[in-house]
């Protein structure tokens, strides 16, 4: 029987090692639906809630198994619902496959219903590869080097295929002038600097006396190799959000994390070494890096476009983060001053204490900090952590510990609300046999997670391992904006735009065949973890938090204090709370926590 371009397509994807699509349905990809549906179950469909949602699965299955997502969606709102989604990808530089319906080709141009332009829509997400069908002999390079460029480049590739050309019979491109012959296959280059920008670089290190370093997600593959260059330069090691993984928490000249979410020790690091080495991370903020002219510099990065973008660096070298630190060690030299490292193993420690004693100051009803600080030593061997936008990625940030063999990511670049959930989905279905937990702020849940858990209830049973957590923060409040309402603006609550509604997440988990527990107690946060840990399906943990507890940044600069004053003489409509709850937490370093009341 012939083939219709819908089977070609199916059949080639597969052949590129594509097992799994997330997405949605529409009758403007029915074609291609239908040959997944004949397909016997070559590629797995796992069908979201809403394409959005798909998009961040489709992204976070780059994130934890390495290879490309793959998403789909009809026409019109289908195609656009994916866009948010594709930035998360985008941003984070994940390579992500996402296959679109169009009209019908003699419908293009007349208005016609769900036609968008969707080539122009899709151009800055996917700007490296986006094309729409036009023939069945075009749609085998079309496949072919959407999916290398994605890989090669990191990037967005979208193929938009016309509802009518779905159905045709596929033609292999002749031989003839201006046909496209195109073959599969791609494996990832060993990309290293030359071995005299990696004298340079190793000339910079070696003359540091106070050498920092910061990792991001292009170091979560080299956690060997920065080890052995932070012990033979006595660095101490801060990690941006999307490089949480890269390096254990257990190692005591490991700092945290970096930036308004970030850790002292972190912010000491940055503001006091004379020497940065920047490994595989993109981080915006460069008011957490030394100040310009304090440290010389040097950044690894396989991407040119973001060498010497946030600092500006003495020495850039192109190339992977393990391949290019192990042509780098032998050329360090060891240090035998580990004074600056005994200092940071110090600043550490401290910081440790604080955090415990900031974790366990009462609060009404919870800390929110006790919830992850709980958490942290009850994480299982190997377990997936996913976290959202929001307060919540504050106590993800500061409290939890990660281990080795541990994996977690979130929204990095895009900082977008609702990836939690899908991003939970897509880990299980990438390694089924290990626990995963998410992180979710209550904003989140209503915005658009809380639809996602249904996608749970309806493939749990499948996986090998049940054990997937959702941990909700309800405090009724989009907390994060209200605190930088009152610390970047200076202006208090806006409670029209802030407060949301009281849902009850655990009964509506209940509802939909998972385990509900609901917690308004700090003493029983921890139990409540372990008996979610032991269960024999999905859970939804609803701890009551106080959005009061401020999500205190590293560093409290003048502007900062200044605009939180601003705030409390115009008279905050929870004044009372936040002015204790932050003096609770200044003081908890110097005050006894049993005088927390």
């Amino acid at each position: 029987m012939a083939m219709t371009v819908s089977e070609y397509i199916v059949d080639r994807l597969y052949e590129w090692g594509i097992r799994r699509i997330y997405g949605y349905p529409g009758d403007g990809i029915n074609g291609v639906f239908g040959a997944l549906n004949r397909a016997d179950g070559k590629i797995r469909f796992i069908q979201a809630r809403h394409e959005e949602m798909a998009a961040f699965m489709a992204s976070a299955e780059s994130k934890f198994s390495g290879g490309l997502g793959v998403c789909i969606a009809t026409s019109g709102p289908g195609a656009s619902h994916l866009l948010t989604g594709l930035y998360d990808a985008r941003l984070d530089h994940m390579p992500l496959l996402a296959i679109t319906g169009q009209q019908a080709r003699t419908a293009l141009g007349g208005h016609y219903q769900q036609e968008l332009d969707l080539t122009s829509m899709f151009k800055d997400v996917a700007g490296s590869f986006v094309q729409q069908a036009s023939a069945p002999a075009q749609v085998r390079h079309l496949i072919d080097r959407a999916i290398r460029t994605a890989y090669g480049e990191r990037r967005v590739a979208v193929i938009i295929l016309p509802n009518d050309l779905q159905e045709e019979e596929y033609q292999e491109p002749p031989r003839a002038h201006g046909t496209v012959h195109s073959g599969m296959g791609y494996s990832r280059p060993r990309v290293v600097p030359h071995e005299e920008d990696l004298e340079l670089a190793a000339e910079v290190l070696n003359a540091g006396n106070k050498v920092g370093i910061l990792v991001g997600a292009g170091a979560l593959g080299a956690t060997d190799e920065v080890i052995q260059v932070a012990e033979r330069l006595g660095a101490g090691v801060a990690k941006a959000l999307l490089g949480k993984a890269a390096l254990p928490d257990d190692l005591p000249w490991v700092t945290g994390s970096i930036g308004l979410l970030g850790t002292e020790p972190s912010y000491k690091l940055m503001t006091e070494c004379d020497t940065l080495l920047m490994i595989g991370s993109g981080f915006p903020y460069s008011e957490f890096l030394p100040e310009e002219g304090q440290a010389r510099g040097v950044q690894i990065d396989i991407k040119a476009d973001m060498l010497g973008l946030r600092y500006p660096m003495e020495v850039n070298l192109q190339g992977d983060s393990a391949q290019t630190l192990r042509l780098l060690l032998p050329l360090l030299k060891e240090k035998t001053d580990r004074s600056w490292r005994q200092d940071i193993e110090s600043w550490r420690a401290d910081w440790d204490k604080a955090l415990e004693k900031r974790a366990m100051v009462s609060a009404n009803p919870i800390n929110p900090q006790r919830v992850a600080f709980e958490l942290s030593p009850r994480l299982p061997d190997r377990c997936i952590i996913t976290c959202d936008s929001g307060s919540c990625a504050n106590w993800y940030a500061r409290d939890l510990k990660i281990r080795r063999d541990m994996m977690c990511s979130l929204s990095g670049g895009l900082a977008s609300m609702g990836a939690a959930v899908p991003y939970a989905i897509a880990a299980k279905f990438c390694h089924p046999e290990r626990p995963v937990i998410a992180l979710v702020g209550d904003g989140a849940m209503q915005m658009n997670n809380m639809a996602e858990l249904i996608t749970v209830a309806k493939y749990w049973q499948e996986w090998e391992n049940p054990r997937w957590i959702c941990a909700v923060f309800n405090n009724e409040d989009l907390n994060q904006v209200t605190w930088e309402q009152r610390v970047m603006e200076g202006d208090p609550k806006f409670e029209a735009s802030q407060n949301i509604p009281n849902v009850p997440y655990h009964k509506f988990a209940e509802l939909i065949g998972l385990k509900g527990i609901y917690v308004d107690s700090e003493d029983a946060v921890a139990g409540a973890w372990e008996q979610a840990l032991a269960s024999d399906r999905p859970v939804l943990i609803e701890f009551k938090t106080d959005p009061d507890v401020p999500p205190l940044p590293p560093h409290i600069k003048l502007e900062q204090a200044r605009a939180f004053a601003s705030t409390l003489l115009q008279g905050d409509p929870d004044q009372m709370g936040i002015i204790k709850q932050t003096a609770k937490q200044v003081l908890s370093r110097i005050l006894p926590t049993s005088g927390d009341k």
